[in-house]
């Protein structure tokens, strides 16, 4: 194992953890992390790509165990789809391994860089929630190594309260050897995408709420910096899969260099590079005319065809945009609001984010239904993911009104992703997740590791 103490960041550079950083390619290193820590009086957590917002990957004066060495797809049946991989595979291996075969991902982040075991312990969710749930629900069976040094497996049907509790469970129950997953078959490398523009945020949810039945994704860009009449206006985009007879190529449209984003721009530009250009216009003057902009350009209604990389991995468009804010980083906050009280809930938030100055440069929409896991972040309802630039000056308005955030969705009977929020505090975490649930995973911690070897910095944060 190589092992080595340095510093850790989360994905938006807004949080910091120093960490003794052992780096895996076996599952037996894993036992070994786990005897190394009991010895020495560490915890351990699991870390793989590090893409979440916040400190789930992050344990300060701990173990992060770097999974991204353990990256095989061990197995692929292209007649049924099912393909079971190490969980340091990325979401980019995934479909770059199953998409030339006819097959997808059914669900996948906004980013193509996260890892299977970062997914499943964050129980990802995507543009089709609200018609497939999270990805959870499309593993049939996983391994997984307890702090104990026991191996167990599970699916719905064996040992099913571990397996819903440990998709969802943050890595702190055991971490995952090997995840077997069902695609979804596709007889197209495009889909058929319609865009049309929402004037305000009543016209946002209604059309979310109205049109997702017709699509197989649906998603809401938000200008959250708009105000007044307009609160809450953007542009909503439905995409469907293409059925087998309306591509008359699909063998041309499936090649993988069809799906692929390029990492120049105009062929010649490196996108990475674009963080630099973007970092002046990272302030409320520059970012509400970027989105007066966009606002004007969606007003035309239209219908393409786009492949399925561009449409979902908006994320990857431009390599290491999240640079932009600058030195304080940045965070995202996202609430899911029950259908009946989203529009009351983010009107009083978007309109305090204004009243503090601190508007959120960038607001995406979804629709959600519930799901069984334990952990769960799901409502029958939408939610919201509101950007928001961390200065030295703004840092401590920015913490106060994100609390205030958090008693307006939970007054509304929302909820919270715990691979987002960085402020959610134990008492927020109780009040949405239930004392059942958390008694219940208390219980299985209790079981799994009864030495509480496994923690980070977002366990001690919800969990005390």
């Amino acid at each position: 194992m190589q092992k080595k103490f340095t510093q850790l960041e989360n994905f938006g550079h807004s949080l910091r953890a120093p960490s003794y950083l052992i780096k895996t390619n076996i599952p037996e290193e894993i036992s070994e992390t786990f005897h190394l820590a009991k010895k020495i009086g560490l915890t351990v957590t699991a870390r793989g790509a590090g893409r979440s917002y916040n400190d789930a990957s992050l344990n300060g004066g701990g173990i992060a165990l770097d999974m991204r060495g353990m990256n095989a797809i061990t197995r692929w049946n292209k007649s049924t789809g099912e393909v079971t991989a190490q969980p340091g595979v990325t979401l980019e291996q995934l479909w770059q391994k199953v998409e030339p075969d006819g097959w997808w991902p059914p669900v996948v982040s906004g980013t193509m860089k996260t890892t299977l075991g970062g997914c499943l312990s964050t129980n990802i969710h995507g543009k089709n929630n609200f018609k497939m749930g999270p990805i959870g629900e499309h593993v049939l069976e996983f391994t997984s190594v307890l702090p104990t040094g026991a191996e167990v497996t599970c699916s719905p049907k064996k040992n099913a309260d571990l397996f819903y509790a440990m998709i969802s469970g943050l890595g702190m129950l055991g971490i995952f050897t090997s995840i077997t997953l069902q695609m979804k078959r596709i007889h197209s490398g495009l889909m058929t995408v319609n865009a049309w523009p929402v004037q305000n945020l009543h016209g946002h949810i209604t059309s979310l709420l109205d049109n997702a039945p017709n699509y197989d994704y649906i998603v809401g860009w938000m200008d959250a910096i708009a105000g007044g009449k307009t609160l809450g206006r953007g542009q909503i985009h439905g995409a469907r899969y293409l059925h087998e007879s309306e591509d008359q190529n699909p063998q041309e449209t499936m090649k993988l260099e069809k799906q692929i984003v390029s990492s120049y721009m105009f062929g010649v530009f490196p996108k990475s590079m674009m963080h630099y250009f973007m970092s002046p216009f990272v302030n409320n003057t520059g970012w509400r005319v970027i989105n007066t902009g966009k606002y004007a350009a969606s007003l035309r209604k239209h219908i393409f065809r786009q492949s399925h990389g561009a449409f979902h991995f908006l994320l990857d468009y431009v390599p290491n945009w999240e640079r932009a804010s600058g030195r304080g980083g940045l965070i995202q906050y996202q609430s899911f609001v029950p259908k009946e009280t989203a529009e009351a809930a983010w009107t009083e938030i978007i309109k305090l984010s204004h009243k503090n100055r601190l508007p959120s440069y960038l607001g995406v929409t979804k629709r959600h239904r519930p799901d069984k896991f334990l952990l769960t972040h799901a409502v029958d309802g939408f939610s919201l993911a509101m950007d928001f630039k961390v200065t030295d000056r703004n840092r401590a308005t920015l913490s106060r009104m994100l609390q205030d955030f958090d008693r307006i969705v939970l007054a509304a009977g929302g909820r919270f992703y715990f691979a987002k929020n960085s402020e959610t505090s134990a008492e927020t975490a109780r009040t949405f997740l239930g004392a059942e649930a958390i008694a219940r995973f208390k219980q299985l911690k209790k079981r799994c590791d009864p030495h509480h070897l496994l923690e980070s910095d977002l366990y001690r944060r919800i969990f005390g």
